[in-house]
């Protein structure tokens, strides 16, 4: 039984350390898609997949201005950056 617990208390904090971060904003304050793509790509980014995450923000999956590939979770209402995995 101690086992499975503590097999259960692992596997609930591998899922949170990969999480993404959390965004709260209501919708409506949210940044329009197409001027968020716009804004992040001025700054050198290359956009290959875009989407909401899980936790209500906004990430992108692509490229920097050195070509070197990132995942980026973004604040949906300033655009700001929340996280950066490489």
């Amino acid at each position: 039984m101690k086992k499975l617990f503590a097999a259960a208390i692992i596997a609930a904090t591998a899922t949170t350390a990969f999480a993404g971060p959390t965004c709260n904003a209501p919708e409506e304050k949210w940044m329009k898609e197409a001027d968020f793509k716009a804004k992040v790509e001025a700054q050198g980014y290359q956009i290959k997949t875009f989407k909401v995450s899980k936790g209500k923000c906004y990430e992108i999956y692509g490229y920097d201005k050195a070509g070197k590939k990132v995942e980026i979770y973004f604040d949906p209402v300033t655009a700001d950056i929340l996280e950066t995995k490489s």
